[in-house]
């Protein structure tokens, strides 16, 4: 038994290192080593880490992406606290909502979010020319402004880390300090904050690792507002004539460097405080209704339509318009931008672009799904029912995988794969969609891991001893005790992965083949050239898709799993 699970844990580490590992730590190396994986072997020592505080172009964008980061962190999180606070504790017709629209907000790619508070707020966007509110561009489109919009979309990793952290009520502490005169805010702010201070500091971790590597949202301005990032820089320098890889290894550093240094102050802080208050008397919090349950629902209800219904309702409105700027009427709106998009321009009968490319993009998002939720399944078997040696590596890898943005996985992908001595072997996968959908397993793995890891933690590892000692074997063990009992998390895992894959701009732009089109690149590429009413179509029809996908497989999967268990003898 102990030779097939170490078997089974040095094969998945081996995967993970391949996947995630390698191409990080090929970024890294490139800094020091420049040249090193396209055959120029010469240390370039520590200076060109120091260039970039004489280079005025990396020079501002970290510090564009260090005050993006930082200030969506803090307000992201003081949003996601007020919120989870508000939900922990009282129960009113919309406080359901709010964890739907956090969930959509997660899983909602945000370059399209970006693209529909441009289309907003932008000089010839609606809101100047329906309402004239001329502020709202010069408040938007600033750093502040940007904070904002990232803290709107930010907020549900703060949001359900606190709220997670409420679900145990020890009110006993709160009680003391009232007979002590104390009144509520006080008590809050000196006893349930500081007792909640594990979960804010995770999801300010959380936030400010998610925003600093984002991609989509510097992308979707650079065709308004000049703001470079980090992951901005880092596109355009491979992207640039001649290719700059010492630029976009650098840059890669510092990015990595940071979110190195994030989850370093999140482990000190906690380590360095004690928060065992949960004993016998902790009991399951209990939501009360509020005396002005209308003033509740009405904040939430604005909030909800601030931060989803003016990016997602932009976009709808958008693609319904014949001109952005001719306002609401009936002689302008049109389906003509859907038509165009479903049957082509008139005259044109060539296979759709669109159409191309949503479906390299859903075939390539279907095999990271299930490829990554099998390696998510192995990784969190061997995490929760062996005694691997691997077991360390591989809870180190599984983590590392959650703070690699997608430009730099995508950078060291170029580094590892595009190298000539592959060629012979057959494993030079650079400008393939087989990169591709690797460079999707190692996005979605992060996601399968964790949602496999929370079905494993309640089963018992007594029934596979028992079996073992039975003569089961490790496939046997698997496929007859641990799947038919967590299947519902494997459906799970596969659906997430292939949300999470199917819309990433950052790998998509990198990866992509010559002349190979997906959807995310049409939809950018559209916004880029002003297309608005054909990138919002399109923006509306790939969300719908997406979403009758993964509604349409988890009620097939449901009618499945009921099926089994009615003819199981």
């Amino acid at each position: 038994m102990k030779a097939s699970e170490a078997r089974l844990g040095g094969g998945v580490t081996l995967l993970l290192f391949l996947f995630i590992f390698l191409p990080l730590a090929a970024v890294l190396i490139n800094v020091i080593f420049p040249g090193l994986f396209f055959g120029q072997l010469q240390f370039g020592g520590f200076k060109l880490i120091g260039e970039i505080f004489h280079r005025p172009l990396w020079a501002k964008s970290l510090q564009n992406s260090l005050i993006l980061a930082i200030g969506t962190a803090v307000l992201g999180t003081i949003i996601g606290g007020v919120l989870a606070t508000i939900r922990a504790r009282w129960h009113f017709a919309a406080a359901a909502l709010l964890d739907v629209a956090a969930w959509l907000l997660l899983i909602a790619p945000s370059f399209m979010i970006a693209q529909g508070w441009v289309l907003f707020a932008s000089a010839d966007g609606l809101v100047n020319q329906w309402l004239g509110w001329t502020w709202v561009t010069s408040f938007i489109f600033q750093p502040a402004g940007l904070v904002f919009v990232m803290a709107l979309s930010k907020f549900p990793l703060a949001y359900l880390a606190i709220l997670a952290a409420t679900e145990w009520n020890v009110s006993q502490f709160g009680h003391a300090a009232r007979l002590n005169g104390a009144k509520p805010f006080t008590v809050w702010r000196t006893i349930e904050l500081p007792l909640s201070k594990p979960s804010y500091l995770a999801g300010l971790t959380l936030v400010f690792m998610d925003t600093i590597g984002d991609f989509g949202l510097p992308a979707a301005l650079a065709t308004v507002y000049k703001f470079p990032t980090l992951t901005y820089s880092i596109y355009s320098a491979i992207y640039q004539s001649p290719v700059r890889f010492d630029m976009a290894g650098v840059l890669a550093f510092y990015l990595v460097a940071l979110l190195t240094i994030a989850m370093g102050l999140l482990v000190f802080a906690l380590r360095r405080s004690r928060f065992d208050f949960l004993n016998a008397r902790a009991v399951k919090s209990v939501k009360s209704k509020p005396r002005h349950s209308w003033l509740y629902n009405a904040a939430v209800g604005v909030f909800l339509l601030i931060c989803l219904g003016i990016p997602i309702g932009t976009s709808a409105i958008v693609s319904l318009l014949k001109r952005t700027g001719g306002g609401l009427g009936w002689d302008n709106l049109t389906l003509a931008h859907y038509r165009e998009l479903l049957l082509g321009a008139a005259g044109d009968h060539r296979l759709l672009v669109y159409a191309e490319g949503l479906y390299h993009s859903l075939s390539i998002a279907a095999a990271a799904a299930v490829f990554s939720m099998l390696i998510g399944f192995c990784a969190a078997y061997v995490l929760s029912f062996t005694e691997s040696r691997f077991k360390s590596a591989l809870q180190l890898f599984s983590i590392v995988s959650l703070a690699v943005p997608g430009v730099v996985l995508g950078i060291g992908y170029i580094f590892i794969w595009n190298q000539k001595w592959l060629e012979p072997i057959g494993l030079h996968l650079y400008g393939t969609p087989y990169l591709l959908v690797i460079a999707g397993i190692a996005g979605a793995i992060p996601y399968a891991v964790r949602v496999q890891l929370g079905a494993f933690g309640n089963l018992s590892g007594t029934m596979l001893k028992a079996a073992a000692i039975q003569g089961a074997g490790l496939f046997d063990r698997m496929r007859h005790i641990i799947v038919p009992l967590v299947r519902q998390s494997l459906l799970l895992a596969t659906l997430a992965s292939f949300g999470t894959s199917i819309f990433d701009l950052a790998l998509s732009s990198m990866l992509k083949p010559a002349n190979y089109s997906l959807m995310p690149l049409v939809i950018d590429r559209a916004f880029e050239f002003s297309r608005y009413g054909y990138a919002t179509a399109a923006t509306v029809v790939s969300c719908l898709i997406v979403v009758l996908i993964i509604v349409v497989l988890q009620q097939v999967g449901r009618w499945l799993f009921r099926w089994l268990d009615q003819n199981r003898v």
